[in-house]
């Protein structure tokens, strides 16, 4: 039996540099997430063996079914990526990054740069599909990168045989600032017989069911909605509209306790980034921030989250 279901529209945590780490990714998992993926992971890195990088593939017990995300501009580099990965238990898939926008990413020939040169993307889809030993070949995609092409994207990868597709609705010239295009994602679905997921500004349950309803995407994907809001996942999973105070305390105290738990005492301080982020639109989070700012003691953090949420 199959571990991913499209039989009903499913909700995917995107991958995210700097936030979707582990400790994160099995707090949406508790709370709802169908399907998690790794951080963006640079071919050349998991070639060369860097241990940051095997670090960042590691995974939670309870992540299952588990997707690992890779980069890459050459078909040789990312087999030999993929043969590693092909070795680490755990792992369910493997995505191909078609979408990233950032330049540094964009100037090397990899994620939405290949969005510009769709023989190159399927050469490189191609050879993941063709090496890959895990249950599912997947990718992640926008829209083009100064041009909307979405429907000779999605044919593209739908060619190289994969499971299911991933698109962000913008260019890679919109970046996150410029409209989201749900009427191209709505395009890719009809023009595909693979599932296709929605992704780009579903920042609420509301908009998650919006989209669901006009694109009649498989499932919706959620990247930086979910920051500061993973509860999203716990009322998309319940098709519940309003969560509860405490049930947002209890979801802000298992991330805390996980990044202890996998960053050690290190973690207190990698935390008040997140708590700015948790704080928003609370009455008092400007003094809130200030004071967290200065404490790297987790019992005094964890003390102070028990009472300021």
């Amino acid at each position: 039996m199959k571990k991913i279901d499209f039989n009903k529209p499913l909700v995917v945590l995107a991958p995210l540099a700097g936030y979707t780490d582990l400790p994160f990714r099995s707090v949406v998992k508790k709370f709802g997430a169908d399907i998690t993926i790794s951080e963006m992971i640079s071919s050349n890195a998991l070639v060369y063996k860097s241990e940051k990088t095997l670090r960042m593939i590691e995974k939670s017990p309870s992540e299952d079914p588990y997707i690992v995300q890779i980069a890459g501009n050459k078909p040789e580099l990312v087999r030999d990526a993929v043969e590693i990965l092909n070795d680490i238990d755990g792992i369910d898939g493997i995505d191909l990054n078609c979408g990233c926008p950032a330049p540094k990413v964009f100037n090397h020939g990899s994620g939405s740069n290949l969005l510009g040169d769709l023989k190159k993307l399927e050469e490189i889809l191609s050879t993941v599909k063709r090496y890959s030993k895990k249950e599912y070949t997947t990718a992640k995609v926008r829209i083009g990168v100064n041009d909307k092409i979405p429907v000779d994207i999605a044919k593209a990868v739908e060619a190289c045989g994969v499971d299911y597709l991933a698109v962000h609705g913008r260019t890679r010239a919109g970046k996150y600032k410029a409209p989201v295009d749900y009427d191209a994602i709505k395009a890719m679905v009809e023009a595909v017989s693979i599932p296709v997921i929605a992704n780009g500004d579903i920042k609420d349950y509301d908009k998650a069911k919006e989209v669901l309803e006009y694109t009649k995407a498989n499932g919706v994907m959620i990247g930086r909605g979910a920051i500061g809001k993973p509860w999203i996942f716990y009322q998309l999973k319940h098709g519940i509209e309003d969560i509860s105070e405490e049930k947002k305390k209890e979801i802000i105290l298992e991330h805390f306790d996980s990044v202890l738990e996998f960053h050690g005492e290190h973690g207190a301080l990698m935390f008040r980034k997140l708590l700015h982020s948790y704080s928003k639109g609370y009455n008092g989070a400007h003094e809130f921030r200030d004071i967290i700012n200065r404490v790297s003691d987790k019992n005094v953090m964890r003390d102070m989250i028990e009472n300021f949420f």
